[in-house]
């Protein structure tokens, strides 16, 4: 059964400085937490060094997230370079032993299935890394923010009555005089 997820570096693996380029394009379809506007598109290279197996990659997409201060949502390009290590076992069978090379991976979240790479979950923990972790309007922290200020007052007129609010600040202006 082949599966499309899944990039066959085994030839890289069994003949340490081969190269393999791949052009990908993928829309994660069943992820919850993001949300695209465009496809994630890049290329991924994959050379084995005997010991190592090095995998680099550009990427780029379009997302949609919320501004950290007022909630609303914004459309920014996401962009992110990949360089990752993975520990190769083993002898490769180019070196005319008996032997075969191996990827070794520790990772939490499997990213292999023997020699075949699973490209969705390691471009997906370089997009995640990639975001934005406080995307900003175009107020941003410092300017006024009139959609913030929305969001205060509505967040303020749910905790009760306006007018307890105003009995609220009198009794505070009170206590505060001397």
């Amino acid at each position: 059964m082949r599966r499309d997820d899944l990039l066959d570096l085994n030839d890289v693996l069994q003949n340490p400085g081969r190269k393999l380029a791949v052009d990908l394009s993928t829309e994660f379809d069943q992820e919850a937490e993001m949300d695209l506007v465009a496809p994630l598109e890049g290329t991924l290279e994959a050379v084995s060094t005997g010991n190592l197996l090095l995998v680099t990659g550009e990427f780029k997409t379009r997302a949609v997230v919320e501004c950290a201060r007022c909630s609303e949502p914004l459309e920014l390009d996401v962009t992110f370079d990949m360089d990752e290590q993975f520990d190769v076992e083993g002898v490769p069978a180019s070196f005319g032993t008996q032997g075969f090379a191996k990827v070794v991976s520790d990772e939490p979240t499997p990213l292999f299935e023997e020699n075949h790479l699973i490209v969705e979950a390691l471009v997906r923990q370089g997009l995640l890394l990639a975001m934005p972790v406080q995307p900003l309007c175009a107020f941003g922290w410092d300017g006024p923010c009139p959609r913030a200020k929305a969001v205060q007052e509505r967040a303020a007129e749910a905790r009760g009555r306006p007018e307890f609010g105003k009995l609220s600040s009198m009794l505070q202006d009170d206590e505060e005089s001397p």
